[in-house]
């Protein structure tokens, strides 16, 4: 039997140096792996950090107030809050869903579907712009992943009475259509931001620091006067009920300072409600254009005085009741015979503005229709107003010329013609329309202020007995200057017998302070029934208008003439005799070219 080997003694003090070595090693590797995370990559993993846990926040301001020109609210914002979630971590509690979707008035499965979809994200709304006390019972369940954000929701003290003027503003509180988008910049101000320590559940613990100071949105004052404004609004409403008229439009101007002081439409929206019909929520009294009819008398005739040719005095024949330029004929409803330049106002002939316009130069013509604005917007600011249209000089032939003289073949917006008949009634002088009170708005001369004055006392034989809008016109205790018109409406390339209605007035004529104009669109829905502008029209100004001048404090200027029943004596010098009670009927003869 072989003897067994001699085991080798064990080197004890090699496997210590091995062990101390490993244990170097380790302590080096956690040395500098501790270095690199403290010292070179500090910041990196700081980073990475406040990723999970420190959130930049807005900080939600409020919207500027919308104030009218007597310092009433228009339009306000109110805070609300908004419920949101993280989708990854509401779905890794998928059973307090139910829960979550009946505090909601939501479908759990729609919910459990809206998170799907957006489970890669860390931010989904549930439901925005809920009541304070709503919103903090759902943060009260205390479901993981789920809280609450402070925004703010426009509100319309006025609702669908100022719906047209101010326009609305979407859920993130940004203005969309109206003034609201206009003076969006204005009115918006600037959210801040703040850094934020938030728990796993989404909850924040801690305020770091605040990264944006918050601006919030400065406040307007409009020239709009709401009273004025409710006024107009109740009275264009029952016309356009009683009439069965489609739609309609008031603008009243203040004359000295351009300022709007009223703007109406209808049919009207609900600025409260976001469901209103699109159709329903444009502007009309700035977007929609119509042929103006007999209201363009007014300039026709101002450019035959300024022309030399013509005195409130010269003649005009409109015998027999029609007139032939070429193969085109137009009309008079009545045989008005020889006529002076004030009576084709008063009696709104348009043979009589055909004739005149034919004495007178296409360039004359065209610039003054220029220069009271037509063809052009009248730079008021709103968003998206029309210039409405006036065709290049070039294109007017002789049928052309006549027919544009008495209101046919251009387009223009309400406020278009309250803006020419301001300018009148300014002295000739031209001022841009405003929505902004005691905003700097210069104006400019464009016609001679004797020729509008001659004009003014010319409109005001239309309000008196023999003229087109006697008695609807008529506002007690003030004298009145306006006219008629009555247009039908083009459609396909043609017209139909359906009839736009129009008056433009200016009150008090002696010192004129306030213009209205307005325009019902298809008074009768097709089916007849009275449609001329001093039946449909005229009725609303003077409605409107006595209210507005009592409210504004406009001192009366013919009280003496109505106590005594009959019209004072400058009126009666520049007025027809009224021989024929139906030569008061409106102008409902504008020929269709």
């Amino acid at each position: 039997m072989k003897p067994r080997p001699r085991p080798q003694p064990v080197n004890t003090r090699a496997r210590l140096y091995v062990v101390l070595m490993v244990l170097a090693l380790g302590s080096t590797a956690l040395i500098v792996r501790a270095v690199d995370l403290q010292v070179v990559r500090k910041d990196f993993y700081q980073e990475q950090g406040d990723e999970r846990f420190l959130r930049e926040m807005p900080i939600p301001v409020s919207r500027g107030t919308i104030f009218d020109r007597n310092g009433e609210p228009l339009a306000v914002s109110t805070p609300v809050e908004s419920i949101w979630a993280n989708p990854a971590m509401l779905l890794d509690n998928a059973n307090r869903l139910p829960v979550l979707a009946k505090a909601l008035g939501t479908d759990a499965d729609s919910l459990r579907q809206k998170l799907e979809q957006r489970k890669d994200k860390e931010f989904v709304y549930l439901k925005r712009q809920l009541n304070p006390d709503d919103a903090a019972e759902i943060v009260k369940l205390a479901i993981p992943g789920v809280s609450s954000q402070r925004e703010y929701r426009r509100y319309y003290p006025s609702g669908e009475v100022m719906a047209h003027v101010l326009g609305v503003t979407n859920v993130d509180d940004h203005g969309q259509e109206g003034l609201e988008l206009g003076f969006d910049d204005w009115l918006a101000g600037k959210p801040g931001a703040e850094r934020v320590i938030r728990d796993r559940l989404g909850r924040t613990v801690e305020d770091v620091e605040l990264a944006r100071e918050p601006k919030p949105g400065r406040d307007i004052t409009l020239s709009i006067d709401r009273r004025v404004q409710y006024l107009a609004y109740r009275e264009l409403k029952s016309a356009i009920i009683e009439r069965h008229a489609s739609s309609g439009s008031m603008v009243i101007l203040d004359v000295a300072s351009g300022e709007i002081l009223a703007m109406v439409n209808q049919p009207s929206f609900n600025p409260n409600a976001h469901a209103a019909d699109p159709a329903y929520r444009r502007n009309r009294a700035l977007t929609d254009v119509v042929e103006p009819g007999s209201t363009m008398k007014a300039f026709t005739v101002a450019t035959a005085l300024e022309s030399g040719k013509w005195t409130p005095d010269s003649k005009v024949d409109t015998s027999p009741g029609y007139y032939q330029i070429g193969s085109y004929t137009i009309h008079d409803v009545h045989d008005h015979g020889m006529l002076t330049l004030t009576s084709v106002i008063t009696k709104s002939s348009n043979i009589g503005a055909a004739k005149v316009a034919e004495s007178l130069s296409r360039d004359s013509l065209y610039d003054m229709f220029h220069r009271f604005g037509f063809g052009e917007s009248t730079g008021s600011g709103f968003p998206g107003e029309s210039p409405g249209f006036l065709p290049v000089v070039t294109a007017w032939g002789p049928v052309e010329k006549a027919t544009i003289a008495y209101g046919y073949g251009l387009n223009v917006t309400s406020l278009q013609i309250a803006q020419a008949y301001a300018a009148l009634a300014n002295d000739g002088r031209m001022r841009a329309p405003t929505f902004v009170k005691d905003a700097r708005n210069p104006d400019n001369a464009i016609v001679d202020p004797q020729i509008a004055h001659t004009i003014i006392r010319m409109l005001e034989t239309v309000v008196v007995p023999g003229g087109t809008a006697y008695p609807q016109a008529v506002v007690n205790n003030y004298r009145v200057a306006g006219k008629t018109g009555t247009a039908y409406i083009a459609h396909g390339g043609g017209y139909q017998y359906r009839y736009i209605s129009l008056f433009a007035g200016i009150v008090p004529a002696s010192a004129p302070r306030l213009v209205g104009v307005v325009v019902v669109n298809d008074p009768g829905g097709g089916q007849g029934g009275a449609h001329f502008g001093a039946v449909v029209a005229a009725p609303v100004f003077s409605k409107v208008m006595d209210g507005a001048l009592r409210l504004l404090d406009v001192p009366p200027d013919n009280v003496q003439h109505w106590f005594a029943g009959g019209p004072t004596a400058p009126l009666q010098s520049l007025a027809p005799a009224a021989t024929d009670p139906a030569g008061n009927t409106d102008d409902n003869a504008e020929e269709v070219p």
